[in-house]
């Protein structure tokens, strides 16, 4: 074999185990120094809270498990004003926008010591479900994130799992996003 040969080969292997071995040392730099090239946005609107409380074992006596549907919370400790009625309708709108997948979601109203307006929620509100659980109040409380505003809106999945949090301006369509992609993707409820 000449030179001219044998330096051809060499290349030929070179360039080969390059193809191979590449993509492999590419990956590996990737991987190794610190996701430079991962994406800064996200699809979600909600905040996901980590680490996921099950609302069962946090507040056993609670009266909001039943194992069948999704669970939409808004919690309102004072009186009922201008901004838990905003609260309640983007609840109902949120709900209405889900369309067929209405019936797996559920809304929650956990008021304070002072029951909301009966009428308030037999009109507008039907099948809003009213509940004053301290305890409850208290882990949701504890679960807000605390770079976000409170007076936002909890889902909770059917096995009663703390799983999103929303902000109180968030507008309904991007709560029926987050909603609908978890809906999807889940089996449960």
């Amino acid at each position: 074999m000449n030179k001219p040969q044998r330096t051809r080969g060499r290349l030929q292997f070179l360039l080969i185990a390059a193809i191979f071995f590449g993509p492999l040392l590419f990956a590996a730099w990737l991987y190794y120094s610190g996701g430079t090239l991962q994406p800064e946005s996200r699809v979600n609107h909600g905040t996901l809270l980590e680490p996921i409380v099950n609302l069962l074992d946090a507040v056993p006596e609670s009266q909001i498990h039943d194992g069948r549907s999704w669970r939409l919370l808004y919690l309102n400790d004072g009186e009922c004003g201008d901004r838990c009625r905003r609260a309640l309708y983007t609840m109902r709108q949120s709900r209405l926008m889900l369309g067929k997948e209405m019936d797996r979601v559920e809304r929650v109203f956990l008021h304070g010591e002072q029951r909301p307006d009966t009428l308030l929620g037999a009109e507008e509100h039907q099948g809003l479900v009213s509940l004053h659980d301290t305890a409850l109040s208290a882990v949701l409380d504890d679960r807000k994130p605390e770079a976000l505003p409170a007076g936002g809106f909890y889902l909770v999945d059917p096995h009663g799992n703390l799983v999103l949090y929303f902000s109180p301006d968030i507008e309904p369509r991007d709560m029926v996003d987050d909603i609908k992609r978890l809906l999807k993707l889940s089996r449960i409820g």
